[in-house]
């Protein structure tokens, strides 16, 4: 017996020695490199002139990687962001790709289709390879997702080009809600995703000076002010 006993001793004693096993390492998000854009990749940045993927109000890039591809969403958002495909620039019959943030701290990718202006929800997720994260009041994502797929009216072939939607709003419990602003961002044109361009769309405060009713009142201003009062 006390032979018995100094073996578990020595066997406690050894085994004490070795720590427990530790999960590996999760590799940081990658951050996404805006100095691509235009040449390996497409982009769509929404906001304040010379915006980057960290400062943009939205910001979307696109590329083509062997039967995929690739896509980074951001958004100034404690909630989601979404790209959807369409076959005209309004709301309803879209594919749509959606980065969530949920109460958990996680960002999941989830797919869903616009019946009209209602987002719903579909199962079947083309998305993989996802990734995303929270940090400074933003949610960033990255994730690919074929360019061929079988015919389906809820899953679009992006080998075609389409209209893309840009979206982003609040969540709740992992829920989206309304998109942040009345009228999202859309693209001027359909997008080819073989074609890299680098795409710059001005917010509604860096618009006010561009549109045509507002370069007409500074025109005439001016030339009140030139030919002074009678």
């Amino acid at each position: 017996f006390l032979v018995l006993v100094f073996y578990l001793v020595i066997i406690c004693s050894d085994y004490t020695g070795y720590p427990f096993p530790t999960a590996p390492p999760v590799d940081p998000f990658a951050k996404i490199k805006v100095e691509d854009c235009g040449k390996t990749k497409g982009c769509f940045r929404y906001g304040k002139p010379g915006c980057n993927a960290e400062t943009c109000d939205y910001f979307l890039s696109y590329r083509r990687i062997g039967a995929d591809v690739e896509f980074e969403l951001s958004a100034d958002t404690d909630g989601w962001v979404a790209v959807g495909f369409s076959s005209d620039k309004k709301m309803g019959g879209d594919d749509v790709m959606a980065c969530v943030h949920d109460d958990n701290g996680r960002v999941r990718i989830h797919h869903f289709y616009n019946v009209g202006q209602w987002a719903k929800e579909i199962q079947r997720n083309p998305a993989r390879d996802e990734e995303g994260v929270f940090e400074n009041n933003r949610v960033t994502c990255r994730f690919k997702r074929p360019v061929y797929v079988p015919r389906e009216e809820t899953i679009v072939d992006l080998h075609l080009s389409w209209y893309y939607l840009f979206a982003w709003g609040p969540a709740i419990q992992g829920s989206i809600t309304r998109h942040d602003i009345d009228s999202p961002p859309v693209s001027e044109r359909v997008v080819s995703i073989y074609k890299y361009e680098d795409i710059f769309m001005p917010s509604a405060a860096y618009q006010t000076f561009s549109s045509p009713f507002c370069l007409l009142l500074i025109v005439a201003l001016t030339f009140y002010l030139l030919m002074g009062t009678p």
